[in-house]
């Protein structure tokens, strides 16, 4: 393989992630975020569909993509202090700290529910593990990710009565708060789910850390064509997406809404993975257009950053307004668009400067302390 197909697939995955997880925060950034996705439940049937997509071809997919490549980051910038002959422990420690700081600002100006914090802190153990072997990797991220929902079950079966009161508050402060006032009621909600955050995605992220970390250590990442990608796709991505289809019915339509929080819970890994042989079938030489849409899709930190940065802005009383009043089909319609125009944004902004504005604030964290020369 070339060196450019070798760096094809984590850009193709970034980009088809950066899609799933912006229909899944928009749901909760642009309605009431302590109704719980069971209750999620549409008022029309086009918004019942589209919730039953979201959460059928998205919900937790696309947050085990996002936490693979963070795995693979790992791998990546192993392999970089290694050529530049940088000690990884201090570039690692700097760059968890970049992370925890950019997650604590964005979760409590923009979105509670920032996955950066998480990934700070989850990943900080994962570098404990990064000269394990790949098999040891593989076994624990995958009981890692399986505990996933035999943890989470319980906590998402938890009956979020009461609320009423809380819902009403939220209400108000979203379509008639100030930027300050929202920013405080998201505060005080960051710091409330933080700690459930921690259990519910860090067991699962650092599975995924796992599992990302194991598959640059195989080669995996480089051999787009390797034939463990071909049995993912043949193995994994229909009967996953099947389950996790039928899970998402079981909930939008409350058949059996326990039962379709289970199947929704057990088949994301399966479908996880059956997504990335897909992601890994697609990872071919692209065209010009596509290569820059696939050079934004490097940016991924500035693209999850702004999505919420609009979002927020476009849904809350201090911006336009939206909060509560478009149909679920909208929100995911402008949640799309806005991705959209954020990668072109950050296509034509890549045309000028080597990394993304988040990407750079990480980078200049990350190798804070370090000589000039060695940080080029």
């Amino acid at each position: 393989m070339t060196k450019t197909s070798r760096a094809l697939m984590p850009d193709y995955l970034r980009l088809f992630a950066l899609f799933g997880i912006v229909v899944v925060n928009v749901q909760y950034m642009g309605y009431s975020a302590f109704s719980g996705f069971p209750q999620a439940v549409g008022a029309t049937l086009i918004d019942k569909v589209t919730i039953w997509l979201v959460y059928g071809l998205a919900l937790l997919k696309s947050y085990g993509l996002f936490s693979f490549m963070f795995g693979v980051g790992l791998g990546f910038l192993m392999s970089s202090a290694e050529r530049r002959g940088h000690n990884i422990g201090p570039l690692y420690r700097n760059r968890m700290i970049g992370l925890l700081l950019l997650g604590l600002l964005h979760g409590c100006l923009f979105f509670p529910g920032d996955i950066l914090v998480i990934y700070a802190v989850t990943g900080s153990i994962v570098y404990f593990f990064r000269f394990w072997s790949i098999r040891r990797l593989v076994i624990v991220g995958s009981i890692l990710v399986t505990l996933q929902v035999l943890v989470n079950t319980p906590l998402l079966l938890i009956p979020d009565d009461g609320l009423e009161d809380l819902i009403a508050l939220e209400a108000l402060t979203f379509t008639s708060g100030t930027f300050w006032e929202v920013a405080a009621f998201r505060s005080i909600g960051f710091a409330v789910v933080l700690g459930t955050g921690l259990v519910f995605q860090g067991i699962s992220a650092l599975g995924w850390f796992c599992l990302g970390l194991a598959a640059v250590k195989a080669g995996l990442i480089d051999q787009s064509n390797h034939r463990f990608w071909k049995k993912a796709r043949q193995i994994c991505l229909i009967p996953g997406l099947a389950l996790s289809l039928l899970g998402a019915g079981l909930i939008q339509w409350t058949i059996a809404p326990s039962l379709g929080i289970v199947l929704t819970l057990a088949s994301a890994p399966i479908a996880t993975i059956g997504y990335l042989g897909l992601i890994a079938k697609l990872a071919r030489s692209p065209g010009k257009l596509m290569s820059k849409l696939l050079a934004a899709g490097g940016s991924s930190l500035s693209i999850y950053l702004g999505q919420s940065l609009t979002l927020s802005t476009l849904f809350t009383g201090y911006g336009l307004g939206l909060w509560g009043a478009l149909d679920r089909s909208l929100a995911v319609a402008l949640a799309i668009l806005v991705t959209l125009v954020l990668i072109i944004a950050l296509s034509a902004w890549r045309s000028y400067f080597k990394l993304g504005p988040f990407e750079w604030v990480l980078r200049s964290i990350t190798y804070a302390g370090l000589k000039p020369d060695s940080a080029k």
